[in-house]
């Protein structure tokens, strides 16, 4: 499983076989040999290298939970053996970066620092598909408006409104209140089109009957944001706590709303969940109640 893994991302047996420690000819029988035994070619051969035949996608992705499954499995043993060990793989999107996640984090290493967190900042395009086939254990993050519920469960651990954002001194924060004819001209860095938040924007827009700005950076980096935000007088969309941890930027006071956003995890459906996962779970809302208490507290 892990050789065809592996040779589905390298598209090269021999790259493949050197990562893995195997001769190429073995790897090679291998293959051939899994082929004969199915029926099926699950590989492509061109003097390129190899590609995944739609029979090979599938036994790949297959490969890729049962792989997972076993490595909860394994997880497990040693965790009720010791305890506080484990691994993580956890999809962010812009919502989580700066706040919610890295809370949570540090939060998990104080309490468990023998379990590893590997994050992925992405998406949900690209993010949910991971989850899918286990090289994710859960994204953390903005829920989608229209929910990939497919094999997937959400939670929702907060509600967050949407701040119009610019840095310190920037020309807008002079006027007492911004409308929306007064963005519209501005240059922003867009969500990409495939975000609940994009959605949002563009329906605001359009209820005033103005054209979304078209001098755009598209970016969901939310450090790339936080920079060129400060250096330039680029205006941008970003979730109420995001703005809380950068000084230099600032909310603008607008007379209009773009609404909330569910701030959630998604998780696959079922019971394949590694202690140290559902462990993490509980941190992640524990955190969350902290700052939706907080928040209101401040308010």
């Amino acid at each position: 499983m892990k050789l065809l893994i592996t040779v589905g991302e390298q598209r090269n047996i021999l790259r493949a076989a050197t990562l893995l420690n195997v001769a190429q000819p073995a790897a090679t029988k291998m293959i051939r040999d899994l082929e004969a035994t199915l029926g099926m070619q699950l590989f492509e051969r061109s003097s390129r290298g190899v590609t995944p035949t739609l029979y090979g996608e599938v036994i790949i992705r297959h490969a890729k939970l049962i792989l997972a499954q076993v490595r909860h499995a394994s997880e497990e043993l040693l965790s009720l053996r010791e305890g506080t060990t484990g691994k993580i793989a956890v999809g962010t999107l812009l919502a989580a970066s700066p706040s919610l996640l890295p809370r949570s984090i540090v939060a998990l290493k104080r309490e468990r620092p023998g379990i590893t967190v590997s994050v992925v900042e992405g998406t949900n395009d690209k993010l949910m598909p991971m989850l899918r086939v286990g090289d994710l254990d859960l994204v953390v993050g903005r829920l989608p408006e229209y929910r990939e519920r497919e094999g997937l469960v959400q939670e929702v651990l907060y509600d967050e409104p949407v701040s119009i954002v610019v840095r310190k001194g920037h020309p807008l924060t002079d006027l007492p209140v911004v409308k929306l004819a007064d963005l519209q001209a501005q240059e922003w860095i867009m969500p990409p089109p495939e975000t609940s938040l994009r959605r949002q924007l563009e329906q605001s827009f359009r209820k005033a009957r103005l054209e979304l700005p078209t001098r755009a950076v598209e970016s969901v980096s939310i450090l790339a944001n936080f920079t060129i935000l400060k250096e330039t007088d680029m205006v941008a969309a970003l979730p109420y706590q995001v703005v809380d941890s950068q000084p230099d930027l600032v909310r603008l006071p607008v007379n209009f709303d773009i609404g909330y956003g569910a701030i959630g995890v998604t998780l696959r459906q079922g019971q394949d969940r590694s202690p140290a996962t559902n462990y993490f779970l509980a941190v992640l809302k524990r955190v969350a109640e902290e700052s939706v208490a907080g928040h209101t507290g401040g308010n």
